[in-house]
C-alpha cells in the first residue's frame, strides 16, 4: 500500500469553510509567521527558523507523500484568496498494520473556530478512505487542553496516557492517546466529512 500518485491523488480536499492542500513555496512567510507564536512554541520543539529551513520543509514533505510515507496538507480558508491556518499531516503510514499518526498545528487568528476539528475531519476519512487505513492515532502533551479537545470533538477516544515516553525540550513527558479506528465510521463527524470528501472526489479505482 502506497499512497497514489498525482494526477489521481487528490490535490485539494475541501467542505464549506476549510480548504487541505499541498503546501507551497509561497506558503514560507505564513508558516514563520505562525511558527514564530509563543503558543505554538510552548507545545512543540521542532520549528525551522529561517525561510531556507521552511523551504527544505516543505520539499521534504513532498517527498514524504511520493514515497508514501505520510501526506501533510496546508489548511486554508474557503475563499479565493486561500488565507493558509494551519496543517494537518498524515505521518508514519505502517502499510503492515494500516495505521498511521495524525499531527496539526493553527495559527493563532485561526484558533476558537472550529477550523482544525473540521481539518482532522476531513484528513481522517481521506486515510480511511484513500489510504485504506485502519486505525489514527493522536498523542499531545497532559497540558495540551485544545488538543485533546479537538481529538474528542474529531472522533477519537482516548485510550490512556504513556508515562515519560517522550525527550521534549531537555525532559521527559508524558502523553496522551487517543485512536479513532475505521470501524468507528457510524461517528456523526465521520458521516459528514464523508460527505464532503466524496462529493467533491470521487473514489480511486
Amino acid at each position: 500500500m502506497s499512497i497514489p500518485q498525482t494526477p489521481e491523488y487528490p490535490e485539494v480536499i475541501a467542505d464549506d469553510t476549510v480548504v487541505l492542500r499541498p503546501w507551497r513555496e509561497d506558503d514560507v512567510d505564513a508558516q514563520l509567521a505562525a511558527w514564530s507564536d509563543p503558543t505554538f512554541r510552548r507545545f512543540s520543539d521542532w520549528a525551522p527558523g529561517n525561510t531556507l529551513e521552511a523551504i527544505e520543509r516543505i520539499q521534504e514533505q513532498h517527498s514524504m507523500r511520493a514515497e508514501g510515507h505520510g501526506v501533510a496538507f496546508a489548511v486554508c480558508d474557503s475563499s479565493p484568496s486561500e488565507i493558509v491556518l494551519g496543517e494537518v499531516s498524515i505521518n508514519d503510514i505502517d502499510p503492515t498494520n494500516r495505521s498511521a499518526s495524525i499531527g496539526y498545528w493553527l495559527a493563532p487568528e485561526a484558533r476558537g473556530r472550529g477550523v482544525v476539528t473540521r481539518a482532522v475531519r476531513l484528513a481522517t476519512r481521506f486515510a480511511f478512505d484513500r489510504l485504506e487505513l485502519n486505525r489514527i492515532e493522536l498523542t499531545c502533551g497532559p497540558d495540551n487542553a485544545a488538543s485533546a479537545a479537538v481529538a474528542t470533538r474529531a472522533g477519537f477516544t482516548f485510550e490512556g496516557k504513556l508515562r515519560s515516553n517522550l525527550l521534549f525540550k531537555g525532559a521527559f513527558r508524558d502523553s496522551l492517546v487517543f485512536s479513532l479506528l475505521k470501524d468507528d465510521d457510524s461517528h456523526l463527524a465521520l458521516q459528514e466529512a464523508r460527505h464532503y470528501t466524496d462529493h467533491r472526489f470521487p473514489k480511486l479505482q
